[in-house]
């Protein structure tokens, strides 16, 4: 009944958000991000509890990092709020429209999707995220973060209710269900009477536990494996700039890299390359083509079965030697290629192939697989990465929290 009480709640915030102006969300999203940097203090000592809780538990680095606000942090997220205000509100833009020859005029007007549930695990600063999205686009939103982050998610969710209040707006348009009782999840993906969809941010056992038992359409997004392949043409030197970035600046993020593939003509000049500039970084993971030219590593084992399809989120890179573009793209295939894959080249004709086979939501030439980012794509904060090919599809942003309705106008016209 307490599910469906915030169910309700939402509901109703999300009637009154669909018509809310432009002017009123952006206010709210300003004393979101004042409040946010205003209570600092409050915010940082709640985070250090979890932080806490997560060593004593065991975590990783990889989630301890997920999981930490720092004040440079916390800065950055309120920036990211302020971001959004600057952004074009996309409710009530028109996508296109005609007049049919009976003399009606016809178009596409952006709606709200209604009340968004968004379940994710130990990033905290998804909880501002989601919020300063859904509110922009006038979605209510439900939210169930880990239990790693649940101090820092109570102290989050209290400076948005606030900033709710203080702009006139129903503090229901964001709720957050405290109790880490897994079954409450389970009750959320069947509530399609207040819910219109669900965005599942984690790992492969989240999105397909969503999957398997959700009434209500789902989002999968965030998983999958990156690759990037370096094929003969490539310049070394600068590819190697390329896969330093993607697997070390942020190793813990969905975008990194999980797999180098490398054609065998430049791989007995380019590994060894690769293991002078990530030795005191980086376990690699090789199969034995690749080890072969990788001895002088001080991490190094052997690729096992099931190391391939694995999203490492962490300072670890499994290593491959290809034949050639075909090889690496049947790679990508086998091994859930679905998210961020880059190439890089120097050939036109290789950088097309890849471009056009690759089936993921972000394909690269030259470039890092961290660019799919919704801040990097100029699309503010992002809810969610889509993997998936129906309604969206990478970085979901602004755009992507809506739907459309049709609208019809003429002149008294009763009948087609």
């Amino acid at each position: 009944m307490e599910l469906t009480n915030l169910g309700k709640a939402a509901k109703e915030a999300a009637f009154q958000l669909a018509t809310a102006s432009t002017a009123q969300k952006n206010r709210a999203l300003a004393l979101i991000a004042d409040e946010l940097e205003a209570n600092a203090a409050d915010i940082l000592a709640a985070n250090a509890k979890d932080i806490e809780l997560g060593r004593q538990a065991g975590l990783s680095d990889a989630m301890l990092d997920r999981l930490l606000l720092n004040e440079q942090r916390l800065h950055g997220i309120a920036n990211d709020v302020r971001n959004v205000i600057s952004l074009a509100d996309p409710v009530g833009s028109e996508i296109d429209s005609k007049v049919l020859e009976n003399g009606m005029q016809l178009s596409r007007r952006r709606v709200p999707l209604g009340v968004v549930g968004v379940i994710y695990e130990a990033r905290p600063n998804v909880t501002i995220d989601i919020a300063a999205l859904c509110l922009k686009t006038g979605n209510a939103s439900i939210l169930r973060g880990g239990k790693e982050t649940f101090f820092s998610n109570m102290e989050l969710v209290n400076v948005i209710q606030s900033a709710l209040a203080k702009a006139k707006l129903p503090a229901a348009s964001v709720q957050y269900i405290e109790k880490p009782d897994r079954e409450l999840v389970n009750q959320l993906l069947k509530m399609d009477e207040y819910v219109d969809m669900i965005i599942p941010r984690g790992g492969a056992g989240l999105h397909k536990m969503c999957k398997e038992n959700s009434t209500i359409p789902v989002i999968i997004g965030g998983f999958g494996i990156s690759h990037i392949f370096v094929d003969e043409s490539a310049n070394l030197e600068k590819s190697l700039d390329v896969v330093e970035n993607a697997k070390v600046q942020r190793p813990s993020a969905c975008n990194s890299l999980d797999t180098l593939l490398v054609h065998q003509q430049v791989a007995a000049e380019f590994l060894p390359m690769l293991v002078a500039r990530l030795n005191d970084k980086v376990t690699f993971v090789a199969e034995p083509k690749a080890k072969a030219l990788m001895g002088s590593a001080d991490h190094l084992r052997d690729a096992q079965e099931g190391d391939f399809d694995t999203e490492w989120l962490s300072y670890t890179l499994g290593v491959k030697v290809v034949a050639d573009v075909a090889q690496a793209i049947e790679h990508m295939r086998e091994h859930n290629a679905s998210h961020s894959d880059a190439i890089m080249t120097n050939s036109l004709e290789n950088a097309e192939r890849f471009i056009n086979s690759v089936d993921s939501a972000a394909v690269y030439v030259n470039a890092s697989t961290r660019f799919t980012d919704g801040a990097q794509f100029g699309l503010g904060a992002e809810v969610a990465v889509s993997t998936q090919k129906l309604h969206a599809r990478g970085p979901m942003g602004l755009e992507e929290l809506t739907s459309y309705k049709w609208v019809g106008k003429a002149n008294y016209l009763p009948r087609s």
